[in-house]
């Protein structure tokens, strides 16, 4: 079920948090987040809408990791009714895919719930002070691709944010698959 989350809430902190990540380390908010920035994004191994810009999130990512901005992806689906989210299935599609970035299992969901992660794929572009200025998508794909010309959505605010600290104004919200939460 598709699912759209809410518009950006400007300026709200980043919840810290410490997570295991796929290349088997603990790793903190504090850790990743970038001089210029920070990307933090919902994502998971069987989601068509993350499986149709995988390679677009790869490509921005390496691009922004150079300008100064911290990346991580955080997988919070519930493994166990969704066995290709489970920490083994990410360590595999961070190495088959080379993630240039953290993949991180948020396994109890406290992160997601923190953040108030909707969807996958869920993109929160934060400032230099950690403070949220993107809550928009990737691009105008959907269960498919975009056009290879699409605009870069996520990539030039982050640009923008790393350049002067603030997103735009404008922004079209994310949608995907709804976060897979552990039944009460």
């Amino acid at each position: 079920m598709a699912v759209t989350p809410p518009v950006c809430d400007f300026g709200r902190p980043a919840p810290e948090f410490v997570l295991p990540s796929t290349e088997g380390r603990l790793v903190s908010l504090q850790e990743l987040a970038g001089p210029r920035g920070t990307l933090i994004m919902f994502i998971c191994n069987h989601c068509p809408y993350v499986l149709a810009v995988l390679d677009r999130i790869i490509r921005d990512a390496r691009e922004l990791l150079v300008a100064g901005v911290g990346v991580a992806a955080i997988c919070s689906n519930d493994a166990e009714r969704y066995p290709d989210d489970s920490f083994e299935n990410m360590k595999a599609l961070a190495r088959d895919r080379a993630l240039p970035f953290p993949y991180l299992h948020d396994a109890d969901q406290t992160v997601a719930r923190a953040y108030g992660a909707a969807c996958t794929p869920d993109f929160f572009g934060f400032n230099a002070d950690l403070k949220l200025q993107y809550r928009g998508r990737l691009d105008a794909s959907g269960r498919k691709p975009a056009q290879p010309d699409a605009p870069r959505e996520l990539f030039e605010a982050m640009k923008q944010i790393a350049a002067t600290g603030e997103g735009p104004r404008e922004q079209t919200p994310s949608m995907g698959c709804s976060i897979k939460w552990k039944q009460e």
